[in-house]
């Protein structure tokens, strides 16, 4: 019989635990924020994730059965993953084209394009999000307010928290006058009463999601630590020069997609590092990244774009922090 040599990314450790296992186990902690979800936008919000999920599992289908010319690995439930991770980084409003626009490029452009799962340089769900808020600005940033009904498919549309803040701020307001005239509150911010994405908007459903994770040893604390420390000594700084300026820490911390994106999306396999010591550095120019944007930006939210950047970033951290040879001085 003739053997090959195959050849495959690192790293090459041989476990137990198989890919289908780690996609489930990260969409079971994904299901507190989407119950949220739904409870506060609806309809549309399920609609919108099921468009997601379908386009990408199908659309992988294709390419890898009509174009790649392999077996399709559907079953593995990473294009699951990604449709419902790119679905609640979107409005619940949003037009299903879009959405499906989104999905095929995240799978076409974002995974397929370089090798599919395990050799795709950028987290495709980010760059599906992305893809669709250059293309399409206008519906990207049309946010529904929540609790308009289970049934409703027309909402009032609004800003989100970030936004208005940084409009506030550009406008020579305060944080305390800015949430005090909109009625923000951090127990909203927890519980998920604001507007956003509608995977954004409860940080204890994510925040649930991220301890069933760490107990199912899908990933470690140490890229959502690094991140949420960095931006509360970033944004902390800023604060304590002049809060009548810049909000509190925990503002940043509870507003955006900044849980969402560390837990969830910061920690893929494929696009961090691998060693702790690089998925710290990566966590912690993540972090810098989304509050230089946050506060310089011209978008009031960063934390798509620094995961992105830092993704690129990977290949160059993991060659600073690999460990030396065996006797090499």
């Amino acid at each position: 019989m003739e053997k090959k040599l195959v050849i495959s990314p690192s790293p090459h450790i041989h476990d137990s635990v198989t890919t289908r296992r780690l996609m489930r186990d990260v969409i079971i902690a994904l299901i507190p924020a989407l119950g949220v979800s739904v409870y506060f936008f609806g309809i549309n919000a399920l609609s919108v994730t099921l468009v997601s999920i379908g386009v990408c599992v199908c659309f992988e289908w294709v390419l890898q059965k009509y174009v790649l010319k392999i077996q399709p690995a559907v079953s593995d439930m990473s294009a699951a993953l990604t449709g419902l991770l790119l679905a609640m980084n979107l409005p619940s409003g949003i037009p299903l084209y879009i959405v499906a626009i989104g999905a095929a490029f995240a799978i076409g452009v974002a995974k397929i394009s370089f090798g599919g799962l395990g050799s795709n340089l950028f987290n495709p769900a980010i760059a599906g999000r992305i893809f669709l808020l250059i293309s399409f600005p206008a519906a990207m940033t049309s946010w529904p307010s929540p609790s308009a009904g289970f049934f409703a498919t027309d909402a009032e549309t609004g800003a989100t928290p970030l936004g208005i803040m940084a409009h506030g701020l550009a406008d020579g307001l305060s944080p305390q006058q800015i949430m005090a005239d909109h009625g923000f509150s951090y127990f909203q911010m927890l519980f998920g009463q604001i507007g956003g994405s509608f995977g954004e908007v409860s940080a204890l459903a994510l925040l649930l999601g991220f301890a069933y994770l760490l107990i199912r040893k899908v990933i470690t604390w140490h890229i959502p630590v690094t991140v949420f420390l960095t931006v509360a000594v970033f944004t902390g700084i800023f604060w304590l020069i002049d809060p009548s300026k810049n909000p509190d820490p925990l503002f940043h911390l509870l507003t955006g997609g900044l849980m969402l994106g560390a837990i969830f999306m910061a920690t893929d396999y494929v696009t961090s590092p691998m060693l702790k010591k690089g998925a710290v550095i990566y966590a912690a120019g993540i972090g810098l990244l989304t509050c230089v944007i946050r506060k310089w930006g011209s978008f009031p939210e960063g934390i798509s774009f620094a995961i992105l950047i830092m993704n690129a970033a990977v290949p160059l951290i993991n060659m600073y922090v690999k460990p030396k040879r065996f006797g090499e001085k």
